[in-house]
C-alpha cells in the first residue's frame, strides 16, 4: 500500500524534535518503495524550517543542513504527486466537517492521500483522529 509521508514526519527527520530517533527507524525500515508526498508538502516543509530559524530553534547552518537532507530524502525514497484542483475541493470539504478541526493545511493532505488510496504516516493527533472519519487510513511511525 502507498504511504502519503505527512510534513511532521519530515521535519522530525531532518531536525531535532523529541520523535526524530523513532521517526528515522521508521524511516530505515521502510522496504515499501511506495512513499509519497505531495507539491504542498516541499512548501510546507520549507515553511516550518523557515519558522524554526525565525524562533532561532534552529540557525542557518542547520537549516541548509535541514534542507539538503530532505532534499536527499526526496530523491532516494519518496515519490511526489500532484496536488489539482479537485485535491483543494476535496480538501475543503474535509475543512468543512468543522467538528473535526482540521486546520486547511492538513485537510489538503489527507485529500491528497484519499486521491491516491494512500494511508498516511502522521505524527499530527488531529489528522491521526480525522483521518479514520474521513476514509483516510492513518499509519504510526
Amino acid at each position: 500500500m502507498t504511504t502519503y509521508v505527512d510534513t511532521s514526519v519530515i521535519v522530525a527527520a531532518v531536525t531535532r524534535e523529541p520523535r526524530t530517533t523513532e521517526v528515522l527507524g521508521w524511516f530505515a525500515s521502510q522496504a515499501d518503495p511506495h512513499l509519497v508526498i505531495s507539491d504542498w508538502t516541499i512548501t510546507e516543509v520549507s515553511s516550518a524550517l523557515a519558522l524554526k530559524l525565525r524562533v532561532r530553534a534552529i540557525d542557518l547552518n542547520e537549516r541548509a543542513k535541514a534542507l539538503a537532507a530532505f532534499e536527499s530524502i526526496v530523491a532516494e525514497s519518496l515519490a511526489v504527486v500532484a496536488i489539482t484542483p479537485m485535491t483543494f475541493r476535496l480538501a475543503a470539504a474535509f475543512c468543512d466537517r468543522h467538528e473535526l478541526g482540521l486546520r486547511a493545511a492538513d485537510a489538503l493532505h489527507l485529500a491528497a492521500a484519499m486521491e491516491q488510496g494512500a494511508a498516511v504516516c502522521t505524527l499530527d493527533r488531529t489528522m491521526t483522529m480525522a483521518g479514520p472519519l474521513l476514509g483516510v487510513s492513518i499509519r504510526g511511525v
